[in-house]
């Protein structure tokens, strides 16, 4: 095999395909990304059994086609340092030559029929969403995951179809987020009344491979695996076992809740200045409502006090509740500075819900008030 390849695309391709290559395994050939090139595109493979990907590789020029095992360490290491724009892989029996301009490395083969095989998507039934859509649901709901505790089923994005609509649901017990986008079937998807749990680390790699929003990604899901192609990548994942929280019943139901609508960049603003005095000890920053102000109060026995006002359209009784500031920030980080959101709060013990207009909804239970 004999390919010359764009140093900078190729790079960005390989370090999404090495993110899913473990760092050390028992079988020593998954720490290497495999390179396919055939007469149809040339293709970046990486797995770690319960994760894959097939990440294409654009500006690939074939002299001869074939496959080698590169080492992701050294052959990433190689990309990143190199200054050429682009460089020559010759494969032959005994090694691996990369050349650029005024360097050349040799490099041991492995076997690539060693490496496993990492699914293509052949399904003939699944849904398709927007790139955009798609990585709007991921950004809003994987912040929310537990990637910590041994509860598995918290520790992914649950999915869910209801009717043309996609749900996106991630929480860690403390806090839920929700978000929604629009979807279509083709063919019988099998998705319609099922929970597909899949891995925030899966999630994350997805968001990745929607950096074009304006493109479409095919979803298509069985009973233990899930399978995304976007243009620039096609990533199977295991599915996550275990029951998911029903996310429905965390949701308020209540008539005497107050609302309140707030700008995203002023309360980011303020709530990043109130949790200047905050520790883990003490993260919770008070919210008091009152005459047209919310007051964010913030206060650590060892450190000080903080106490940040700002004016909001709010003309009622007093109402103060207490809650974890990262969680809110959480909130307010994947917002744009400009968006506006609903607040809806009942009283100090009650859980607080942020929504927006665009489908997406987080609910944050609140922190005892001599916290």
């Amino acid at each position: 095999m004999k390919v010359v390849v764009e140093r900078e695309s190729f790079l960005a391709a390989f370090q999404m395909a090495a993110a899913v290559a473990p760092n050390r395994s028992p079988r020593a050939i998954l720490e290497n990304v495999k390179l396919e090139v055939t007469d149809a595109g040339s293709i970046l493979v990486a797995t770690d059994t319960e994760v894959g990907i097939r990440a294409v590789v654009p500006g690939v020029e074939a002299s001869t086609t074939g496959v080698v095992v590169l080492p992701v360490g050294e052959f990433g290491n190689l990309l990143r340092e190199s200054s050429d724009e682009k460089l020559s892989i010759t494969v032959n029996d005994q090694e691996t030559v990369v050349e650029g301009q005024y360097s050349k490395f040799q490099l041991a083969n492995a076997d690539p029929d060693e490496f496993p095989e990492v699914l293509e998507f052949a399904a003939e039934s699944y849904l398709e969403v927007s790139a955009g859509v798609l990585r709007e649901l991921v950004r809003r709901t994987l912040f929310a995951t537990d990637t910590e505790s041994s509860r598995y089923a918290l520790g992914g994005v649950m999915l869910e179809l209801q009717g043309s609509t996609l749900i996106a649901v991630g929480t860690d017990g403390r806090r839920l987020a929700k978000m929604e986008g629009a979807v279509s079937e083709v063919g019988e998807s099998g998705f319609a009344g099922t929970m597909a749990i899949v891995p925030s680390r899966s999630m994350s790699l997805i968001e990745k491979a929607c950096s074009d929003p304006e493109t479409t990604v095919q979803i298509a899901v069985n009973d233990n695996s899930v399978l995304f192609k976007s243009p620039t990548a096609t990533i199977f994942s295991r599915l996550v076992e275990g029951r998911f929280p029903k996310w429905q019943d965390v949701f308020p139901k209540r008539k005497d809740a107050i609302q309140i609508d707030l700008a995203t960049g002023p309360l980011y603003s303020a709530l990043r200045q109130a949790a200047i005095v905050a520790r883990d000890e003490s993260r919770g920053v008070g919210f008091t409502f009152e005459n047209g102000t919310v007051v964010l109060s913030g206060m650590t026995a060892e450190v000080g006090e903080s106490r940040i006002e700002m004016p909001v359209a709010y003309e009622g009784d007093p109402l103060t509740i207490s809650l974890d500031h990262r969680f809110v920030e959480d909130f307010l980080r994947v917002l744009s500075g400009d968006t506006t959101f609903s607040l809806e709060v009942e009283n100090s013990e009650a859980a607080a819900l942020f929504s927006t207009s665009d489908g997406f909804s987080y609910v944050v239970m609140p922190l005892a008030r001599d916290q």
